[in-house]
C-alpha cells in the first residue's frame, strides 16, 4: 500500500469488507501499514514507497455469507466484477482502494 494510506485501509477492510485490524508487532508497526483478520484469514499490507497495485497476483477469500458481503460492498461502492468461468463455483473479484486485485469465492 502507499504510505500514509492506513485510514482509506482501515475504511475498506473493516468498514467494507467486516474484517477487524489486528495490532502489528511494535518493531514492524514503525514501517506503516496495518494487518486485518477475518476468521483464519490475516492480510498484511506493508508500506511501498514505489508502490505499484497487484492486478494479476491475489488472495482468494472464501466467503461463509458471500451474498451479504457483496450486499455491503455495494453499499461501499466497491465494485464486484463477477466471473461465472467455472462451473459450479460463485466467484468475483474487487479492487482494495489502492488497485490490489482481491478475489471472493462462495464457500
Amino acid at each position: 500500500m502507499p504510505r500514509g494510506e492506513e485510514e482509506q485501509a482501515r475504511r475498506f477492510f473493516v468498514d467494507a469488507l467486516g474484517m477487524a485490524e489486528i495490532a502489528k508487532p511494535p518493531k514492524l508497526a514503525k514501517r506503516g501499514g496495518c494487518w486485518f483478520a477475518s476468521g483464519g484469514v490475516q492480510i498484511h499490507l506493508g508500506v511501498e514507497d514505489d508502490f505499484r497495485p497487484a492486478k494479476k497476483a491475489h488472495p482468494a477469500l472464501r466467503c461463509s455469507n458471500r451474498s451479504h458481503l457483496l450486499a455491503r460492498l455495494t453499499e461501499s461502492c466497491v465494485t464486484v466484477v463477477e466471473v461465472p468461468d467455472i462451473p459450479g463455483v460463485r466467484r468475483g473479484y474487487i479492487s482494495d482502494p489502492f488497485g490490489n486485485r482481491i478475489e471472493l469465492i462462495a464457500d
